[in-house]
């Protein structure tokens, strides 16, 4: 049985070309005998829709935005479990979701830049662990009020989530620090 298409273009040449087709027909018959030889014959030619629809599968898209942002997700968490091993599966999706929210889902995010959100994730903690001078409290208290609660709300969710993991013992002082910067970083 013929190949639909071959039998197609077949009768395309034999019952519709023009002169100008038939040249163009011909140029594209030298120009994939030319590849057929410089790449060994039919198997090991690249053939578009094939890579199309095994890179499809690799990536996992299913051909809608929802789809493509689906993959891009999936793609920042393996990014960042392979850069930041340290983080929780939770702090990760965290980040992930700062990074590319869901659509529909408003975007965290922090505004501040990072040296001031260091800065005060060390007061935070500091005051948390009762290690601050009551001259720095009370002088934060004059200039911000309710400073701990003002900071705690203003820290991105994964950024809580390493405080809450530091301040409950779970993670120790060099961990908090490299978790921190890796976020704040990210």
């Amino acid at each position: 049985m013929a190949d639909p298409e071959l039998v197609k273009v077949m009768d395309f040449i034999l019952n519709r070309c023009n002169e100008r087709d038939i040249e163009a027909v011909a140029a594209a018959v030298v120009r994939r005998r030319r590849d057929l030889s410089v790449f060994g014959g039919s198997v090991n030619l690249p053939d578009p829709k094939r890579m199309a629809d095994e890179m499809s599968k690799q990536f996992n898209m299913e051909g809608t935005i929802d789809g493509l942002t689906n993959s891009i997700r999936e793609y920042a968490m393996r990014i960042i479990r392979q850069e930041a091993p340290e983080l929780s599966e939770e702090q990760a999706e965290t980040l992930t979701n700062a990074w590319i929210p869901d659509r529909g889902e408003p975007r965290e995010g922090s505004a501040l830049p990072p040296d001031l959100l260091i800065n005060m994730i060390e007061q935070f903690v500091m005051f948390s662990r009762g290690e601050m001078d009551e001259e720095e409290d009370r002088r934060l208290r004059a200039d911000l009020g309710a400073w701990p609660e003002r900071y705690w709300k203003a820290f991105p969710r994964v950024i809580r989530l390493i405080i809450t993991d530091y301040l409950k013992g779970e993670i120790n002082g060099g961990e908090f620090k490299t978790r921190i910067n890796t976020a704040i970083v990210m």
